[in-house]
Parts: structure tokens; sequence; C-alpha cells
């Protein structure tokens, strides 16, 4: 498991954007940023589920996070870029966690269709949106960082695995080529694959895995607090993993 003590405020004064904030790694992730200081945007397609993370915050006493609807399936350019409009003079990071898993099968069973809403969600998406909010990060005040949220099958290609595998390939692919771009700049960008995690995306893939034998969202956040804090700010175009 990554280790990282995190100072109680690290994250103070600063605005952290977090897609699927609504349940799992990226709820987890945002009351975990709130907790530490940060003021959050909560980005996702339910409502009712990017609530429940805003109240969880708020009852923790750590701030009013700000909910965001938008569904990246369906999203278009003007979409990023009203968004980009209502958030205002900056952002100190962006996690992209927002993902599907698409057909557990072999590639040759995925139709175009599948594989299609696979890639826009996990690579168009979040290309479209990093492009969008680029400016309000190089806006940050002092360091700003870009976490990509990858997998092992996007580092070395399984079977039965299909597009969300290729999208993942492709999301590395993207945060190698920022992170290239960024270099000697104060943002940075780099992906973490997850590991094994207690997920209703694990129970999709593993339908038999006892998931009390899988560490929870809130077990793995040390490297994501990491990453969006003043510690990391040297860190650039690097793959981590979270266990």
């Amino acid at each position: 498991m990554f280790t990282y003590q995190a100072p109680p405020q690290l994250l103070a004064g600063r605005r952290i954007l977090v897609t699927g904030a609504g349940r799992g790694i990226g709820a987890a992730a945002a009351e975990t940023f709130a907790a530490h200081g940060a003021q959050v945007v909560l980005l996702g397609r339910h409502g009712a589920a990017l609530q429940r993370t805003a109240d969880a915050i708020a009852a923790a006493g750590h701030g009013q996070a700000q909910a965001v609807l938008l569904d990246l399936e369906h999203a278009h350019e003007a979409d990023y870029q009203a968004l980009a409009g209502q958030l205002g003079t900056h952002l100190d990071g962006v996690l992209h966690n927002a993902s599907l898993l698409g057909p557990r099968v072999e590639l040759e069973h995925i139709t175009p269709a599948e594989f299609a809403r696979v890639m826009q969600v996990n690579v168009n998406a979040t290309f479209a949106l990093t492009a969008a909010l680029l400016p309000l990060l190089r806006r940050a005040p002092n360091d700003a960082s870009l976490v990509f949220t990858s997998s092992s099958v996007g580092r070395k290609g399984r079977a039965q695995w299909g597009a969300y595998a290729v999208s993942k390939f492709a999301t590395e692919g993207l945060m190698q080529t920022l992170a290239d771009e960024l270099a000697g700049t104060r943002l940075r960008a780099n992906s973490v694959n997850p590991g094994g995690t207690r997920t209703d995306m694990r129970a999709q893939a593993y339908p038999h895995e006892d998931p009390q034998r899988v560490p929870t969202p809130t077990d793995i956040m040390p490297v994501y607090l990491y990453l969006m804090g003043p510690d990391s700010a040297a860190v650039n175009g690097q793959a981590l993993n979270a266990q």
C-alpha cells in the first residue's frame, strides 16, 4: 500500500474538481480532500449521489461542496466550456475518476457501439474536460495537479478486459503526452492505478469475489493526497500504484 502521512491541512486553500464523485473512489477522494482543507467540486451524472457526497462533507464539518451535474457520455464541447465558465477564476487540481467498465468479454464479441461508449467516457470526455479546464489550472496561485485514473490492464493488456483496457492504455498515453508538454510549468500530470478496491465496478468485474477481502476506497487515499498536495509539486509524468 502507498504510504504517505498527510498533514491535516495539506490542501487548505486548494480548489479541486473530482469526476465520478457520487460514489466509490470519487466520493472517498472528495471527502478526503475536503477533510484536508480543500474546497471540492463534485462532478457526476446522478444528482442524488452527488448530494450524498456533499452532505457527508458538510456533516463532517468540512464545508460546502459544489455539485455539478454533467453526463460525460453525452456532453459536448459547449458543456465543457460552460463548466469552465461556471467554476470561476482557477482550479488547483482535477481528479479524473469517472469511468465505464464495459463488457468483460473478448474483443471480437464487443460491438462497435459498446466500444465507442467506453472510449467516450474514459478517453474522449477526459480529454475534452482537461482541455477546457487547463486555463483554470494554469491560473492556480501555486502548483496545480492533474490526476488520471488508470488500471493495471492499462499497462499490460489482459484477455476479456476489452474496451476498458484499451481506454486505460489511452489514458496513460494522454497523461504522458500532457506531462511532457507541461514540463517546466507549475502544473503536473500523473496517473494512479487504484488496484483492486471495494467499489461497484469491482463487484461488476468480479461478481463472485468476497468484497471484504478487498481494500476500501478510503484505504487507498494516501496516494491521492500526495499527488494533490504540494509535496508532489516536482512529480510529473509518473504512473503510481495506490497499493
